[in-house]
Formats: structure tokens, C-alpha cells, sequence
């Protein structure tokens, strides 16, 4: 019998595995291709306007820069309300971490932070005639915006306080015997070391009344005297207290002469000279009469300045006072002059008293000066203060 073998059968299981393997490869080439497809290459990427990366592009942008807006008061405004609350506005809302503007001099009082502004509201006036500077920081470490824009740069911008009262000037010369006159509060007197109360009394004076300390000024004295009134009075007293307390003796007000008034009232320093006045007649014989506290301490024949070179008529403050000096100029008839003369007080231009060796006085002879004999202004050259008035009458 003859037997066969079965050529080309398989077996079973051999044929199963083979078909999973072929499956599973199968998808694994087709999830790759798919893959492919959904991402593309490089050149169909390009195709449809993305980067080669895939990422979208970037949107992000520095933020704005921060800009300012508004300053009130404006850079150099004059006659500033004494209390008025500083403003500083910016182009966009500012962070909470934002720096704050500088005041110079420093004053009481706080920032505050509102959108896109800055508000200083002072607690205490600020002094008359002060100069403010405001200084907003910029840079690095500058104002920054809610965005995160800066300012680029530092802004540095200016403003004066308006004056005080001539009425309060006044007071606070009598208060501290620099004048003639005695002033008393009709109310309360505000505490000397109540320094606040004092400045604010500067632009909103109390009521009081004033009262001669002495009786024996002439009348021609106590004409001038006008309250409220910046006269040459008031600028003798003004001249008179700043010579005493290193301010220039010129009679100008100025925010250092309102603090020094504030200092001395705070610290009692009151003037112990007293009060001076000098008196002029060229009726002849030409003199010179000086009063002390409403006493005549000195009268002395003089000689004042001649047709061509008449000494002015009117009332001057002393302005500047010295021991000694050659005087040079010109004389009428174009004769040069240097004379050495002695105690010498101006009162208007180049025109001063003092001592001149002549043979005689009494009459016109000087160049508009009042000249006097050694002894008489030996004595008159103490009273001959800054601010002293000298009044020269025809």
C-alpha cells in the first residue's frame, strides 16, 4: 500500500499567530502615517502659513511708557494759596507700588494715590515766599504704571507761596520791640511755639490794636506810621531786624525773614536797642537831631550839600554803616576829591552822615552829605543803626 504526505498544509496555529503579527504592524505603520499626514512635513507646514515649529507666533509687547500729564500748580507759578494741595497726573493708571514725589523744603502733610494722579494735601501752610520744588522720580526705580510702563525720566518742576500780610510783618516787629509801637492781640495771643498757628497767622492776621511806647516822637515820625501800609517805616523796622539775625539789610521780604521772624518770636529774642530816629534841617542854622526811645539824645550843627549838589529831601533808611573811608568823586568844578572821613552812615545813594573836618557848620557845604563835627558823630554813629530813619527836611 502506498503512502502519502500532505504537501503545503500548515499548521493552525502557526497561521494565527502570523496573522497577528501582520496586524499589529499594520497599525502601527498606519497610526505613523497618520501622524505624518495631521502634522505635516516641513514643506507642506510652510504651506499653510505656520513656523517650522508648529508653535503660534508670539503676541507679547513692552508696556507703554508712562508719560506726565499735569502738574498743579503749573512749573513756575508765583502767589500759590499757602494751603493748596499739590497735584501730579500721569498719561495711565499708576501701580500701588508706585514711588511718590519729593517736596523740598519737606512739610507736613500726606500723598494719596487715585487712577491715574498723585495728591499731596499739607496739613500746615506753607511758609510766604517759599520756593517748592517737586521732584516725580523716573528710570529704573522711577513712577510705574498698573501696566508696568515708567516714567523714561526724572521731571523736577517749581512754584512760590504767596506773600504774607504787611499787617502781620507789623505785629510780629512790635511783638519783638523792633518798633515804636506796642501791639496787643484782641483775643488770645497765639503761643509762640506754636509754630503752625504762627504761620497761619502770617496770610490770616489777628485783630489787635497798637499804641505809642513813647511820647516824645515828633509829629513828623508818627505820620508815617500807616498800619498795613509797606512804607519806608515799615521797611526801617524790616531793615533794622535783619541786621540783627544775618538776613542782608535791605528791607526786602523774603520766605527767610518770615522763619527768622517765627525763630525769634519762639526763642524770646527780642531787640534791646531800642528804637532810633534822626532828624535833618537844612533851615539855618543847618543841625541834626537824634532820638532814642522818644528822647532827644543828641543835636549837632551840620552842614548838608550844596546848590549844586543838593541833599535830598524826603525819609531813608540807614542802609550801610562804616568806621572809616577814603571818599573819592568829583567837585562841581571838576576838582578831584579823596577825603579821609569818619562814622559814616548811608541813607540814600552816596549820600551819608558823617564826620568831615571843616572850619566851620551849620551851612550848605558838602556834596549832598550830612556832615558833622568828630565828637557829634562820634556820639550820633551808635543810634545811626541799620534801618534807622533819617528824615531831611527844607
Amino acid at each position: 500500500m502506498t503512502s502519502y504526505r500532505a504537501r503545503g498544509r500548515r499548521s493552525p496555529f502557526l497561521v494565527a499567530a502570523t496573522i497577528v503579527l501582520l496586524l499589529l504592524v499594520g497599525g502601527v505603520i498606519g497610526a505613523l502615517v497618520s501622524r505624518a499626514i495631521s502634522r505635516g512635513t516641513p514643506s507642506e507646514a510652510s504651506s499653510h502659513g505656520l513656523p517650522s515649529s508648529g508653535s503660534p507666533p508670539s503676541t507679547s509687547a513692552a508696556p507703554p511708557t508712562l508719560s506726565l500729564a499735569s502738574v498743579t500748580p503749573a512749573n513756575g507759578a508765583t502767589g500759590v494759596a499757602a494751603n493748596a494741595p499739590i497735584t501730579v497726573a500721569f498719561s495711565a493708571p499708576l501701580s500701588n507700588v508706585s514711588p511718590l514725589p519729593i517736596l523740598a523744603p519737606t512739610t507736613s502733610g500726606s500723598w494719596s494715590a487715585s487712577g491715574t494722579t498723585f495728591t499731596f494735601t499739607p496739613s500746615t501752610d506753607f511758609l510766604p515766599l517759599s520756593e517748592i520744588t517737586l521732584t516725580v522720580p523716573g528710570g529704573p526705580t522711577g513712577v510705574i504704571g498698573r501696566a508696568g510702563g515708567r516714567l523714561t525720566q526724572s521731571i523736577t518742576e517749581q512754584f512760590q507761596v504767596a506773600n504774607g500780610s504787611v499787617t502781620r510783618l507789623q505785629q510780629l516787629l512790635s511783638l519783638l520791640d523792633y518798633s515804636p509801637l506796642a501791639w496787643s492781640p484782641a483775643g488770645a495771643q497765639i503761643a509762640s511755639t506754636n509754630t503752625a498757628g504762627q504761620i497761619a497767622a502770617l496770610y490770616s492776621p489777628p485783630a489787635g490794636t497798637y499804641a505809642w511806647r513813647d511820647r516824645g516822637w515828633p509829629a513828623r515820625l508818627r505820620a508815617m506810621w500807616q498800619p498795613g501800609v509797606d512804607n519806608v517805616f515799615t521797611r526801617g523796622l524790616i531793615m533794622s531786624f535783619q541786621a540783627d539775625h544775618a538776613l542782608t539789610p535791605n528791607g526786602t521780604v523774603i520766605a527767610a525773614l518770615w522763619n527768622s521772624l517765627i525763630d525769634a518770636l519762639a526763642a524770646n529774642t527780642a531787640n534791646s536797642g531800642g528804637y532810633n530816629y534822626a532828624l535833618v534841617s537844612k533851615i539855618a542854622p543847618e543841625s541834626l537831631t537824634i532820638y532814642h526811645n522818644g528822647n532827644v539824645v543828641l543835636q549837632s550843627p551840620a552842614n548838608t550839600g550844596i546848590a549844586d549838589s543838593p541833599t535830598p529831601d524826603g525819609t531813608f533808611p540807614v542802609y550801610t554803616r562804616l568806621r572809616q573811608q577814603v571818599m573819592r568823586g568829583t567837585n562841581p568844578n571838576g576838582q578831584h576829591y579823596a577825603d579821609l572821613v569818619q562814622y559814616i552812615a548811608y541813607f540814600h545813594s552816596n549820600d551819608a552822615v558823617h564826620y568831615m573836618d571843616r572850619a566851620d557848620y551849620g551851612i550848605p557845604q558838602s556834596l549832598g552829605c550830612v556832615e558833622l563835627p568828630l565828637v557829634d558823630a562820634a556820639r550820633a554813629w551808635p543810634y545811626l543803626a541799620y534801618g534807622t530813619l533819617v528824615t531831611i527836611i527844607n
